[in-house]
């Protein structure tokens, strides 16, 4: 089977600021992406929020990160999906490309597959996807030249993405449920003085319609109940987002939403597995937050690698070891754990001293969180015998 030490899942910014710091530290890193290389922000006309840059397109942010991550000679991999599982301790991330399926067992693997926009859910939306019914103003907003369109939402992509249509449409109405919209300050007032955006507050779409192409909206006033039409030649849906958490759905935590739960180590609720960007339950979904969760994923899934590999050559592949377990954070035992090392050292043993507390997952996967301090004795990976050190006399007999 093919090994990675770094399996990520997803090439926006939070997977390839993971694959730049992983390469960086010396991982072997395989990034797997099923469709453009940048993510979501391919479909972002202008990023004006990324320190540094003061502007750019989407895509070209796209094509620098995946430039920045080649320059450490990362692997990619085009792939249809992916499904993580657990086979005992090892985590395989089985690929699928057309009808050819294939397993890469991983040290650690980076969830970083980002997020989409919700669908509206009403009447004719699904009949007209595709023709007039759109996700992504910065790929179809050319079709709408001189012509009137809709944008149903009120947040900072929806009020983006309208004033950006308005390059190219005639008339811009931008429709919300609420009676303000809840974009940034900046953005709102740029729609606003915008003659050709026209707000339609307190509505929802109730329909879609059109023979083919999309001809016209039937709204909703959510304080009168009215109902009204609205003539169009395409309406642009940004009401939200969902995760694509599809890889690890039912694997690790998550919240209401399907949102992944993460420590600020990236950690999920598995072992080895970590979760950076828009998938993972978090305040803001931005590009420069995608990234920063990458760079601190790559970080901690390089430490929890190397802690693996120690582990694995210690305690896990000799026949037979003896090892001490203490807390770091308990006086008592640190004293018990130098008193150990120097009786170790005067006696010529080697024993390896394990921080049980920095060490927790472990520890607890040993079931040793309760017995600490100890001296474990492991035959071939499996512990046989636990004695635990109540005070320094006991040292000498445990270790005799």
């Amino acid at each position: 089977m093919e090994k990675h030490e770094l399996v990520i899942i997803g090439a926006g910014p939070a997977g390839m600021s993971a694959a730049i710091y992983g390469r960086r530290a010396g991982l072997d890193v395989l990034v797997l992406e099923r469709g453009a290389t940048g993510g979501q922000i391919n479909s972002t006309d202008e990023i004006e929020n990324y320190p540094g840059i003061a502007h750019a397109t989407g895509p070209e942010i796209g094509d620098m990160l995946k430039n920045h991550a080649m320059k450490f000679n990362t692997e990619f991999r085009m792939i249809d999906n992916s499904k993580v599982e657990l086979r005992g301790d090892k985590k395989i991330v089985i690929t699928k490309k057309g009808q050819e399926t294939s397993e890469i067992e991983a040290e650690a693997v980076i969830v970083a597959t980002g997020a989409h926009f919700r669908r509206l859910g009403c009447d004719g939306e699904a009949e007209h996807i595709g023709q007039g019914v759109s996700f992504c103003a910065t790929c179809d907003a050319m079709f709408y030249e001189d012509l009137e369109v809709a944008v149903v939402g009120g947040g900072n992509t929806a009020i983006e993405e309208g004033n950006y249509l308005t390059k190219f449409a005639s008339k811009v109405y931008i429709i919300h449920r609420r009676d303000e919209f809840r974009a940034d300050r900046s953005a709102i007032e740029q729609a606003l003085s915008n003659p050709k955006i026209v707000p339609v507050y307190n509505t929802v779409v109730e329909k879609i319609e059109g023979n083919g192409m999309v001809e016209n909206l039937v709204l909703k006033n959510v304080k009168t109940s009215e109902t009204s039409n609205l003539p169009v030649a395409g309406v642009f849906m940004f009401v939200g987002q969902e995760p694509d958490n599809d890889c690890v759905k039912g694997l690790v935590e998550t919240e209401k939403g399907g949102w992944i739960i993460t420590n600020d180590r990236m950690e999920t609720s598995v072992e080895g597995i970590f979760a950076a960007g828009d998938v993972r339950s978090k305040y803001l979904r931005q590009v420069i937050t995608a990234a920063s969760d990458g760079a601190v994923a790559a970080m901690a899934a390089s430490s929890y690698i190397n802690e693996q590999l120690h582990f694995r050559s210690t305690l896990f592949e000799p026949d037979f070891v003896a090892a001490l377990f203490y807390s770091s954070i308990d006086a008592v035992q640190v004293r018990l754990a130098d008193r150990v090392e120097k009786f170790t050292k005067s006696h010529g043993l080697n024993i390896p001293v394990i921080d049980g507390y920095k060490n927790a997952r472990m520890t607890e996967k040993l079931g040793l969180l309760e017995k600490m301090p100890a001296i474990v004795t492991l035959r071939k990976g499996v512990v046989e015998k636990v004695s635990p050190l109540k005070d320094e006399a006991d040292i000498a007999s445990t270790l005799a």
